[in-house]
Order: structure tokens, then C-alpha cells, then sequence
């Protein structure tokens, strides 16, 4: 049987976290792998979605970081730029994929100078994910820096066009940026039988509301516990807190304050996420900002509609009395009545919830995947001639 050749290699550099950004670059190398790409990973552990099954056309390489007593903070950036050296050239790699600007993207640009001296440089794509730009990269810190390195990317995306807008306002970009959405792998989420798991945490067929964040202050999880307050003394309802952060002690205080505490469930960080969205009835995400809302998206993919801000790249995903509702930030009234809304009535939570899976099959990654392939093929193509006209 004949071994069908590798379309291209490419590097993929990400926070291996439970973040949108590592989550998605981790689903896209997965996808490319399926379909003929070699992916190689390089960060500082493997990422969270890479441990659970064997891919064959996917590597990992680990960027160590040594620690001296010379530094308080060893110098990652450094390590990642020699990590980026080392894999471009031993594994001679057509392009380089950076997610989240700070610090991929100028890391790449400082691999870049040194691989020039060789011959074996590469170009590279930064795709912006939301904090990198609206609130990281905007500190006056880094954001000469973050202006520099991102111009310098042979291509740019943004997770939503919101996203684009918003990069656009806060730094001078030279160049165009690309809009490639989030996507969802429906396979993976999708509405499964777990009638069994939601007896146990719903015994009385109470509805259940979920929230899934890092529990940092943009997500606003005192909001997500306040709602619920609101919803829970209308309808019998259940609250599972998923994720883990510095505001999560804060949220089970203000549970407990409010004698909620028994009806709420913090469930830490979970893999399966799928498999508890399969038993939810409401997406709760009263975000101060989103770039997109991926959370939300793979929550849409389980048949569970949204009440949410209209923050960010939300309203790109989430239709207003279709598959959810908006409001402003801070809003809780609103989002409570929303909820009770939804929840309160049959036929109504489940044309919500129809709608809610329909709208998630537009950001399927069948329809995603191709564009980041076209963009590939464009980058790589332009910077070849790129090398033979200056040669």
C-alpha cells in the first residue's frame, strides 16, 4: 500500500492550557494531522487535548527552560526562540503557526534573525485570540513589542471580526488581518445519552445551568453565581462551575452567602467536557469581554443554548431570541429574565436548543480547516518567490 506523501510541516507554538487559544490551536493540529499535514507542537508541555489518543503525523518538542540562580524569572521567551531554531532546522519545517501574540510571536521573529545566517528560515502565521490584544497586549509594557512582531508575521488572523476591529484600533497594523473563526469538532460535541449522570446531580429533574471559564475577573464569575441566584428561586434549578482560577474561592464565598451553595457544584478543570454539556439545559457567560467564545460554540455543538453578554465576537455566534439572548455587561437582571425565560417552559427550551446545535454546525471545522489550508498554501507559495527573487 503506497504511503501517501506529507502536504507540509508545520510548527505549531501555544499555551498547552484549558484556554481558548491552546484549545483551539490544539484541535487545528489535530485536524491537519487527519488530514495528511505533519504537525509538530512546540511549548512547554504537552497541550491538555493532545494527551488523549495516538496521532501518528503529530510531534511534540518540549521547551525547556533552565533556571539559574541569576534569574527570578527565567527568560522563556529565549528558550522558546532556541526550541523554534532547533525544530525548523532538524525537522525542516515549511511554516510556523504562533497563537496568541505575546510572546510566540516575537520569539519567532528573534528565531527568524538567526535562522537567516543558515538559509532555513520559515514564515510564520500569528493568529490573535483576544487577551494577547484587548488586554496583554494594550499594557505599555509589551505593546511596542506586540505592534512589532505582529506586522512582521507573513499573515495575521483574528478568531472573529471583532477581534480584527478591535487590533486594528488598539495598535498601527500594516497589514490585513484574516478572520478565520472558531471551530467545533461535532463529532466530539454533540448531545450524547447521559441520562444516568444527570439524575445523580439533578435527582428532583431540576434544569441545569453551566458555566465553563478560568475563573479570571473578564469572565466575571460572581455574575454566573448571582443569575443563578435569581433562576434558581423561580425554577428548580442546578449550577456546575467547571474550570479553575483565581476568582473561583470568591465565587463558592458568594454561594455560600447567598445559601445557594448546596444546589452548585465546582467541578474544577475536567477533560470530558462534552460529556457534562450533554446534560445541561443553559450556557451561562457574562464575559466582560470574548473574542470569540469558544466555550459557548462546543456548548452550542451539545444542543445547549446561550445566555451570554454582547461582548466581544459573542454576537457573531449567539442569535438574539434564537439561540440565546444578549445583554449588556453587568446585567444581571437581564440575563436572569432571559433564563427563566428559556428554562420556564418545554417546547420553548427545546426550540432554543434546536436552534442553538443548527447555528453550531455553521462553525463546524470541515468548513474552518479549509481556510487555514488556503492561507498555507498562500504564505508558503509567496514566501518561496519570494527567496528565489532576492536570490
Amino acid at each position: 500500500m503506497k504511503t501517501e506523501a506529507v502536504k507540509f510541516k508545520i510548527g505549531i507554538v501555544c499555551y498547552p492550557t484549558f484556554g481558548g487559544s491552546g484549545v483551539l490551536a490544539t484541535e487545528l493540529g489535530l485536524a491537519l494531522s487527519d488530514k495528511g499535514y505533519e504537525v509538530h507542537f512546540i511549548t512547554y508541555e504537552q497541550p491538555v487535548r493532545l494527551t488523549q489518543t495516538f496521532h501518528p503525523n503529530i510531534y511534540f518538542h518540549e521547551v525547556k527552560v533552565p533556571t539559574y540562580p541569576l534569574f527570578d524569572f527565567p527568560p522563556y521567551e529565549t528558550a522558546l526562540a532556541s526550541a523554534m531554531v532547533n525544530v525548523i532546522v532538524n525537522q525542516k519545517l515549511d511554516l510556523l503557526h504562533l497563537h496568541y501574540a505575546i510572546p510566540h510571536a516575537s520569539a519567532a521573529y528573534f528565531a527568524r534573525q538567526i535562522l537567516k545566517k543558515t538559509g532555513a528560515d520559515v514564515p510564520f502565521i500569528t493568529t490573535l485570540h483576544g487577551t494577547d490584544i484587548t488586554l496583554v497586549g494594550k499594557d505599555a509594557t509589551y505593546a511596542p513589542v506586540v505592534t512589532f512582531s505582529i506586522n512582521e508575521s507573513d499573515a495575521i488572523t483574528a478568531v472573529s471580526q471583532n477581534l480584527k476591529e478591535e487590533t486594528y484600533r488598539s495598535f498601527k497594523i500594516e497589514k490585513d488581518i484574516h478572520v478565520i473563526h472558531n471551530f467545533v469538532d461535532i463529532k466530539r460535541f454533540h448531545q450524547t445519552d447521559k441520562d444516568h449522570f444527570k439524575q445523580m446531580l439533578a435527582p428532583g429533574g431540576e434544569r441545569i445551568l453551566v458555566h465553563v471559564s478560568n475563573f479570571r475577573k473578564v469572565k466575571r464569575v460572581n455574575d454566573v453565581i448571582h443569575i443563578f441566584d435569581k433562576v434558581s428561586k423561580e425554577i428548580p434549578s442546578k449550577l456546575l462551575m467547571i474550570g479553575d482560577g483565581p476568582d473561583r474561592q470568591q465565587a463558592e464565598e458568594l454561594a455560600r452567602t447567598l445559601g445557594i451553595y448546596n444546589d452548585v457544584r465546582f467541578l474544577g478543570k475536567q477533560e470530558q467536557i462534552s460529556e457534562i454539556l450533554s446534560i445541561a439545559d443553559l450556557f451561562l457567560l457574562p464575559s466582560e469581554t470574548e473574542s470569540f467564545g469558544l466555550s459557548a460554540l462546543e456548548a452550542m455543538a451539545c444542543s445547549v443554548p446561550l445566555v451570554a453578554t454582547n461582548a466581544g465576537g459573542l454576537p457573531e455566534i449567539n442569535i438574539e431570541g434564537k439561540t440565546g439572548f444578549l445583554s449588556n455587561v453587568g446585567d444581571i437582571e437581564s440575563m436572569a429574565a432571559h433564563a427563566i425565560y428559556i428554562l420556564s417552559d418545554d417546547d420553548r427550551l427545546q426550540d432554543f436548543k434546536k436552534a442553538a446545535i443548527a447555528q453550531a454546525r455553521k462553525f463546524e471545522k470541515q468548513h474552518i480547516i479549509p481556510q487555514y489550508e488556503k492561507l498555507y498554501c498562500e504564505v508558503i507559495a509567496a514566501y518561496k518567490a519570494e527567496k528565489l527573487f532576492v536570490g
